[in-house]
C-alpha cells in the first residue's frame, strides 16, 4: 500500500471518527469500562456506582456548568427520589417499578420547584448557602420528623430488585452484568437528553444567562424562568440517580441526604470537567475507583480520605478545566492555530489589494436616508405621538438628586442626541427609559402608552432596546452565537423549554444573524471567540445585539467612547444604517460626530433640562457653551 493510500485511509478514519455521534463513543467506552475495572482490581458493582454518579453529575453539570448556579444541596433531591421510590416499593403501595421510579423522580422535581422559589431569589454565594442550608435541613428532617417513613438512622432496607416476566419465565434484575447493562442504557439515554438540552435554543439562552445575565434579560429573556427550569432538570437527574441507587443496593441509607453526597457530586464534576457533560462520569470513575482501591491497601486505613483530598486539590490546581476540559481545550487550541494560519495567509494575499478606507466602509454600508427624506419624516413625527417620552422624571439616590423634573420627547423616526457634562444624569435617564431602573417620580411613555416601571425585559418586548456605555457582549461565544441570543428572544419570546429543537437547523435564524454581521461589518471575523475582537469590533457587535431584537426605539449610550478615529467612522456608519426605519436616541461626548449625525440635540446639566433644538442652534447657544463647554470667547 502506497503512502498516499495510507494517508487517504487515515483521513477517512478521522472523518468517520468525527462524524460518529458522541453517544456511539460512549456506548463503546461503557462496554469496555467493566473489563478495565476488573483488570485494575475493581468490580462490576464499581462500574454501576460510577454510572449512577455519572447520571447525578449530568444534571449538576447542566445546573453549574451551563446555568452557572453552584448548589451544595443536590443531596436533597437525590435523597427525595431514593426514599420516595424505596418507600413505595418496600411498603407495597406500588408494585410497578417504572411507576415507582417515575414517582421518585417527580417528587424530586416538585420539591426542587419549592426550593427554587426560595433559593433563586439570590445569586452567587447566597444561592449556594441557601441550597446548603436546605440540604442540611432535609438531612435533619429525614432523621427526625420523617423517620417513621424513612427509617431514621437505619434507613430503608429490603428494597426489592426489579422483576420482569417474559412469557413463562421470570427474570430478576440483581446486581451484576444485567444491572450494569440496564443502567448503562439509562446513562446513554440521559446523556443524549442532556446534550439535547445544552445544544437546544433553551440551552444556548441558559449558557448566555450564565455569562451575562443582565444582558440576557435586557434582550428579552426571562432569566429567572430559565434558571428555575435548569434547577428542576438537575433535580430530576438527581432523583433518577437516587432511585436507581436504592434499587441497586436494595437499601437506602441516611447518607442519601448527607452533605457528603452533595459535595461528592461537586468534586467529581470539577475533576472531570465542567461544561463537558462526559466530565462528571470521568470524575466519578476517578473518584470511586481511587476510593475503593485506597481502602484496600494495607496500612492506609482511614488515611484514604486525606490522600483522596490531596489528589483532588492537585487535580484542581493543575487542571483547572478538569480532565475532559483540558483535553477539549488542547484540541480547540490546535483548531484555532490552523484557523489563524489560514487567516494570516489570507491577509498576505489581501495586502496586494488596496486597503478599505473609511469612505469605502461608509459607501459599502446599507443606504441611509437623505437629509431631505429624514427632515420630512422628522416633521411628520413632530405632528404625531412621540416615539418615546420622559415626563417630569425625578430620580433620587438617598440624599443625591440625579434627575430633577427632566422632560424629553423623541419624535418618531428621528435621530436625537443627548449631551451634557459628566454627572449630568444621561445614563441614569437611559436606564429609566429602558426600564432598568425605576424613577422616583414621573412617567415614561412609549407611543402614547404609559410604560413607567415595566422592567427592562418587558420594555424590550415592546420595542425599546439599548447598547451600553460599557460594552456588554458574551466574550466566550462566537460572533454568530452572540447574535443568536437576542434573535432567539425575538423568535421564541421570553421563555420556551424547546430542548428538542435545533438552532443550526433553523436556516432563517442563521441568515438573520449573518445579515446583522454583514451590516456591522463583521462578516470576516466569524472564527474564534468574541474575546479576540478589538474594542471597536466589540462595540459594533453590541450595537448588533441591540438591533437583533428589532427595536422601534434604539438607545445608544456613548457608542464612540474609546474608539480610534477609523473605528469612529465605522461605528458612525453602523449607526446611520441602524437608524433607518427606527427612532434613535444617542448619548455621546464626541460633539463633531453627534452634531453631524443627529436631527435634534437635548442638553442635560446637573440633572435638569438645559436646552433642546437642532444641532446648529445648540452649537451657538451661549448657555450650552457656558454650562457644557466652559464658555467661549465672544471677541
Amino acid at each position: 500500500m502506497t503512502a498516499q493510500q495510507l494517508a487517504a485511509r487515515a483521513g477517512g478514519m478521522r472523518r468517520l471518527a468525527v462524524s460518529l455521534p458522541t453517544e456511539c463513543w460512549i456506548v463503546l467506552a461503557l462496554a469496555l469500562m467493566p473489563f478495565l475495572l476488573l483488570a485494575g482490581g475493581g468490580s462490576v458493582d464499581t462500574a454501576i456506582r460510577i454510572l449512577l454518579w455519572g447520571i447525578f453529575g449530568l444534571g449538576f453539570d447542566i445546573l453549574f456548568g451551563y446555568a452557572g448556579m453552584l448548589s451544595f444541596g443536590q443531596a436533597a433531591f437525590f435523597g427525595t427520589g431514593s426514599f420516595v421510590t424505596a418507600y413505595l416499593l418496600v411498603s407495597g403501595l406500588v408494585t410497578n417499578f417504572l411507576l415507582a421510579i417515575g414517582a421518585g423522580v417527580l417528587a424530586s422535581m416538585l420539591f426542587s420547584v419549592l426550593v427554587g422559589m426560595v433559593a433563586l431569589k439570590r445569586v452567587g454565594i447566597y444561592f449556594s448557602m441557601i441550597t446548603f442550608a436546605i440540604g442540611e435541613l432535609c438531612f435533619f428532617i429525614q432523621h427526625s420528623v420523617l423517620s417513621r417513613w424513612t427509617g431514621g438512622d437505619n434507613g430503608l432496607p429490603g428494597v426489592p430488585h426489579p422483576v420482569f416476566q417474559f412469557g413463562d419465565k421470570t427474570f430478576e434484575l440483581t446486581s451484576g452484568w444485567g444491572m450494569y447493562a440496564v443502567i448503562a442504557a439509562i446513562f446513554v439515554a440521559t446523556f443524549w437528553f442532556a446534550r439535547r438540552v445544552v445544544t437546544s435554543p433553551f440551552g444556548r439562552v441558559l449558557n448566555a444567562t450564565r455569562i451575562n445575565p443582565e444582558r440576557t434579560l435586557a434582550v428579552g429573556h426571562d432569566v429567572q424562568r430559565y434558571k428555575m427550569a435548569a434547577f428542576v432538570v438537575a433535580a430530576g437527574y438527581a432523583g433518577l440517580a437516587g432511585t436507581m441507587m436504592g434499587i441497586f443496593q436494595s437499601y437506602v441509607g441516611p447518607d442519601a441526604f448527607a452533605l457528603d453526597t452533595s459535595g461528592q457530586v461537586v468534586m467529581q464534576t470539577v475533576v472531570g470537567g465542567v461544561r463537558t457533560l462526559i466530565g462528571p462520569l470521568v470524575g466519578a470513575a476517578v473518584w470511586i475507583y481511587l476510593r475503593d482501591i485506597l481502602q484496600q491497601i494495607p496500612g492506609i486505613g482511614g488515611m484514604w480520605k486525606l490522600i483522596l483530598g490531596a489528589l483532588f486539590i492537585l487535580a484542581v490546581t493543575t487542571m483547572r478545566r478538569g480532565i475532559v476540559g483540558e483535553i477539549q481545550h488542547y484540541f480547540h487550541k490546535r483548531r484555532l492555530a490552523v484557523a489563524k494560519a489560514a487567516a494570516a495567509a489570507s491577509e498576505k494575499l489581501a495586502a496586494f489589494a488596496p486597503a478599505m478606507t473609511p469612505a469605502d466602509f461608509l459607501a459599502a454600508a446599507p443606504r441611509t436616508t437623505s437629509a431631505e427624506e429624514r427632515a420630512a419624516r422628522v416633521q411628520a413625527g413632530a405632528e404625531g405621538v412621540p416615539a418615546i417620552e420622559a415626563r417630569h422624571i425625578r430620580k433620587q439616590f438617598g440624599g443625591l438628586v440625579a434627575l430633577e423634573d427632566v422632560c424629553l420627547s423623541v419624535r418618531e423616526g428621528e435621530i436625537m442626541g443627548l449631551i451634557g457634562p459628566n454627572g449630568a444624569g444621561k445614563s441614569t435617564l437611559f436606564r429609566i427609559l429602558t426600564g432598568e431602573m425605576p424613577a422616583t417620580s414621573g412617567e415614561v411613555h412609549f407611543r402614547g402608552r404609559n410604560i413607567t416601571g415595566v422592567g427592562v425585559r418587558e420594555a424590550c418586548a415592546m420595542g425599546i432596546s439599548k447598547s451600553y456605555q460599557i460594552v456588554q457582549v458574551y466574550p466566550e461565544l462566537s460572533l454568530r452565537e452572540n447574535l443568536l441570543v437576542p434573535l432567539l428572544a425575538r423568535q421564541r419570546g421570553a421563555f420556551r423549554f424547546d430542548v428538542m429543537a435545533s438552532v443550526k437547523r433553523d436556516g432563517e435564524l442563521m441568515k438573520d444573524a449573518d445579515r446583522l454581521l454583514a451590516m456591522m461589518g463583521l462578516s470576516d471575523r466569524l472564527g474564534g471567540p468574541v474575546s479576540d475582537l478589538s474594542y471597536g469590533e466589540k462595540r459594533r457587535l453590541e450595537i448588533g445585539i441591540a438591533l437583533a431584537t428589532q427595536p422601534d426605539v434604539l438607545l445608544l449610550d456613548e457608542p464612540l467612547a474609546g474608539l480610534s478615529p477609523e473605528e469612529r467612522v465605522q461605528v458612525v456608519g453602523v449607526i446611520k444604517a441602524a437608524s433607518v426605519g427606527r427612532t434613535t436616541l444617542v448619548v455621546e461626548h464626541d460633539m463633531d460626530a453627534l452634531f453631524g449625525l443627529a436631527d435634534r440635540i437635548a442638553v442635560l446639566h446637573m440633572g435638569r433640562n438645559l436646552a433642546v433644538g437642532p444641532p446648529a442652534e445648540i452649537r451657538e447657544n451661549p448657555i450650552v457653551h457656558t454650562a457644557y463647554m466652559g464658555g467661549r470667547d465672544d471677541d
